[in-house]
């Protein structure tokens, strides 16, 4: 292991600033003026929608510095803790208070090592300590110099542990890349499948525009002649789930219990058997969506849909996620979800061989992120594990 120091912050930088407490006028396509909610997931975000300054304020609040490469953003008002490295910068950009730039002095740490310091678990440890006692909370940039960093002296095993922290953040960006195109895949399939839908063949009906001989009028607008027209009460049953009973525990028994947010537990008992849809009936959870089968329990948190011999299940849940049911919830203190009221609405209905079919495609890609979200949640705790290992000193790095 190689020899390690620990540091005070402000002696590894050559300065400390926070973005500007003033006020200032809005300037269309002006220099984008960002806060401690444009630092998210290591990066510096730039919304087209941005606030923006004009050039003669930022010559103003910048006539000392500029942020440049590698100075480190640390969020340290409001949600504090959330860290990124400027990298590549194409364009100037200026900060709210609610952000600290921290430009490090190379000679001593390596800027890329500090980004990965500043997200463990001890630094932000140390941040939540010196949180000041105001209604926003908020980090002092004077508690902040005083922060320790605790780093290798020789730069080249700084440079190590940078290098493969830095190599699982571009897996977990993979990752969640591939998540998102998975997304905006189903997303636009969910549209075409539940206004054309698919064909004798398992093709894309042509949309109405280009073949309105294959449409109909109906309460919903156009639809597919083979398709129907139903309300839900009419293709399925729905009744709230049952409380949790003496018998449910949290961690053991041979049944899974269900509640507005998916699988809570385990529990000795059973209520349903078979295949249904569950909804979420309360709070911030009215309309979740979940598909389960076999034997379960559900509990008082979500409504049990039961289907008719005609409907795919796959089908409908796809179809009652799509329509966001959380638009139909009762206000009151404790949201809920107005269950006679979704009963009545109207549904397109194809044959079953059809939803049968769309149902698949669209668990499909569901089964397609499920799978990639095993996986991010596997790099993100290797790479938690390594960030308490290696900047630690607990492990070396191998080296020559």
């Amino acid at each position: 292991m190689s020899e390690w120091k620990e540091s005070k912050l402000q002696e590894v930088t050559i300065f400390i600033k926070d973005g500007t407490h003033g006020t200032h006028k809005d300037f269309p396509d002006g220099i984008p003026l960002l806060s401690a909610k444009d630092i998210e997931n290591g990066k510096i975000l730039i919304p087209d929608n941005c606030r923006t300054v004009s050039e003669d304020d930022y010559k103003l609040l910048h006539a000392n510095y500029v942020i440049e490469n590698d100075d480190l953003l640390l969020t340290v008002v409001g949600t504090i803790g959330r860290v990124a490295i400027a990298k590549r910068l194409s364009k100037k950009i200026t900060f709210q208070r609610s952000v600290s730039i921290i430009r490090i002095d190379k000679n001593k740490v390596l800027p890329d090592y500090c980004f990965h310091y500043f997200q463990s678990y001890k630094f932000q440890q140390t941040l939540e300590r010196s949180k000041n006692a105001s209604a926003q909370g908020g980090v002092y940039l004077g508690e902040l110099a005083k922060a320790r960093i605790f780093h290798p002296i020789i730069q080249s095993e700084q440079q190590r542990i940078a290098h493969i922290l830095s190599n699982y953040d571009s897996v977990i960006d993979q990752t969640q890349s591939v998540i998102t195109k998975y997304k905006d895949i189903k997303h636009g399939m969910l549209h075409d499948l539940f206004t054309r839908g698919l064909d004798a063949n398992a093709k894309l009906r042509p949309s109405y525009q280009d073949a309105p001989e294959l449409y109909k009028a109906s309460e919903l607008g156009m639809i597919p002649k083979e398709w129907e027209v139903k309300r839900l009460e009419e293709i399925s049953t729905m009744k709230s789930g049952d409380g949790i009973t003496s018998e449910f525990i949290a961690e053991s028994g041979e049944f899974p219990v269900y509640g507005g947010n998916g699988l809570r537990g385990y529990t000795t008992t059973f209520t349903h058997q078979g295949d249904y849809v569950l909804i979420g009936r309360q709070g911030a959870l009215c309309g979740n969506i979940t598909r389960v089968s076999n034997k379960f329990f559900a509990s008082e948190h979500a409504v049990v849909v039961k289907v008719n011999i005609d409907i795919d299940v796959d089908w409908l849940s796809q179809k009652l996620d799509e329509m966001n049911l959380n638009q139909y919830s009762e206000a009151s203190a404790q949201p809920g979800l107005a269950v006679a009221k979704i009963l009545r609405l109207f549904i397109t209905k194809p044959q079953y061989n059809e939803q049968k079919e769309i149902g698949k495609r669209l668990i499909a890609l569901d089964n397609k992120v499920n799978a990639e979200n095993i996986l991010l949640h596997k790099y993100q705790a290797i790479k938690r594990g390594l960030m308490g290992d290696l900047l630690s000193g607990r492990i070396s790095t191998k080296h020559d």
